[in-house]
């Protein structure tokens, strides 16, 4: 199998429930409780700024209304994407992807990017995040993982920069994964956490590739998990399952 140089944890959307995500405060909380990975949503502005966000609109998570992929970036910096979680948050803006780089770089952070395409846009997505993390993050001790839904972003993002490693995100894993993984070039299968079992973990294992788990919430079902081999665990709740997490 490829080399894995990431930790067992990853914090989900930076801070996991302790921060309003996709924010360098999420950023900031995840590397404070001694998180040495984070992940995070990168998509597209319509003038194809690269910043974090998860939806497709900027409804849930700002104090704004629309579509993202309808929105210039210098609008959407406008937007406060901390008060919705805790007035503590207000002032917080979805930084670009340039900014989190700065950030994750100065704390020492390993980074998963989900590439986050907005209907319409996943080759074009995937290509112009991947170009980017290759610039933001070139000569970074570990190499920022890319991950997908979007088989259409993956395979963008290896035409861009094929150096990166890239693992697909899937719920159920599909009856081609094995097929679609090596077209791609992955290096990881990223599944629901509730489609594993030991014998699928196997499985995966033996075509060649790493498991990375999401969202695993509670301790018990993260150490059943390991037991099993998953490689690392993405959660939301990294005051339960921290950097210290089985040793």
């Amino acid at each position: 199998m490829a080399d894995w140089p990431y930790p067992r944890v990853v914090a989900h959307r930076g801070g996991g429930t302790l921060a309003p995500e996709n924010t360098l405060a999420a950023i900031r909380v995840g590397a404070k409780l001694g998180l040495k990975m984070v992940e995070f949503d990168a998509k597209l502005s319509a003038d194809e700024v690269v910043f974090l966000l998860h939806d497709d609109t900027v409804n849930r998570t700002s104090d704004g209304r629309g579509a993202a992929a309808r929105k210039q970036y210098a609008a959407i910096a406008r937007l406060d994407a901390g008060s919705w979680f805790d007035g503590r948050f207000s002032g917080e803006w979805m930084p670009t992807l340039q900014q989190a780089s700065e950030y994750c770089r100065e704390l020492d952070l390993a980074v998963n990017v989900e590439i986050k395409p907005c209907p319409g846009r996943e080759a074009l997505t995937g290509r112009i995040v991947a170009g980017e993390v290759a610039r933001w993050w070139e000569g970074a001790t570990s190499p920022v993982l890319l991950s997908s839904f979007s088989l259409e972003a993956l395979r963008s993002a290896r035409g861009a920069a094929a150096h990166l490693p890239r693992g697909w995100l899937v719920d159920a894993v599909p009856a081609d994964w094995r097929e679609h993984a090596r077209a791609l070039g992955c290096v990881s299968l990223h599944v629901s956490h509730r489609q594993l079992t030991a014998a699928r973990v196997v499985q995966i294992n033996e075509a060649g590739l790493r498991v990375l788990a999401y969202t695993v919430n509670t301790p018990e079902r993260a150490r059943e998990l390991v037991e099993w081999g998953i490689d690392t665990i993405c959660t939301d709740r990294i005051d339960l399952i921290g950097a210290s997490f089985l040793g």
